[in-house]
């Protein structure tokens, strides 16, 4: 299995990298993980909704750019659906089941994911109404899918 997570701008802050290096050699174990950055887009502080729209649509383009046809794509979103852990590794075992082993996970910009990139998706994820920042999310989404693997195997860490 091929699990990506993509995610605009780069990540700079040590503990976030250190983190999310340690969940990704557990993941090891069970698929291929890699992380795409994609830039973000510069922009001032105070935007017109044109201008947000703009910027949402560069780095759409660009995370477009990195899925390929075959990948099934989640992109993270506030409107999205919840899961619970469980829930979670149920869909990814049963994605792997029927076939869908690539799979990608889409962390938009600051501003939102543009129209595009949601109309590409198989499905939309919530990890509840918190905004968090997008480097601290891509440290939370490794460690669920890391859990959704522990969960799939029957391991111990999720207790």
């Amino acid at each position: 299995m091929n699990i990506k997570i993509i995610g605009v701008g780069k990540l700079k802050e040590k503990y976030f990298k250190a983190g999310i290096e340690e969940y990704a050699k557990r993941l090891g174990r069970y698929c291929k993980f890699e992380i795409v950055e994609v830039p973000d887009e510069k922009a001032p502080e105070s935007l017109s909704q044109a201008e947000m729209d703009d910027v949402m649509g560069k780095e759409g383009e660009r995370i477009l750019s990195k899925i390929k046809d075959r990948e099934y794509v989640f992109v993270l979103a506030i409107k999205g659906k919840e899961r619970t852990s469980e829930d979670f590794a149920k869909e990814i075992n049963q994605l792997a089941t029927y076939g869908k082993s690539d799979i990608t996970f889409v962390i938009g910009g600051s501003l939102g994911t543009s129209p595009a990139v949601l109309k590409r998706a198989d499905a939309q994820i919530s990890f509840g109404r918190f905004t968090l920042p997008h480097q601290l999310m891509r440290l939370v989404l490794t460690e669920q899918i890391y859990r959704a693997f522990t969960i799939i195997n029957g391991l111990p860490y999720h207790k």
